[in-house]
């Protein structure tokens, strides 16, 4: 993981969307895209490049792959955003 992964994943408003709807829980591909008025291989996109940042993580069960958060990439970032402006 680096920032810029991060960062640039967290820069797409579809990608927040869907960071959004992961912190209520996972949710499967299909859910997922079940939520935006574009195809399932755009949802898919946007899902690999928050995969790379790492800020989700997928798990296979029979047929369906389900997403959920990976709370430990943003708390790095938070922890880094409170180091540079200086809290403590």
């Amino acid at each position: 993981m680096s920032f810029a992964d991060t960062f640039k994943a967290l820069s797409d408003p579809v990608r927040r969307e869907i960071l959004e709807l992961l912190k209520n829980g996972r949710h499967s591909a299909g859910d997922i895209a079940a939520n935006f008025d574009m195809t399932q291989a755009t949802v898919s996109y946007h899902l690999k490049i928050l995969k790379k940042a790492d800020l989700i993580r997928e798990t296979r069960e029979k047929n369906y792959i389900y997403y959920e958060l990976n709370l430990t990439v943003l708390e790095e970032v938070m922890v880094w955003l409170s180091d540079l402006k200086g809290e403590n």
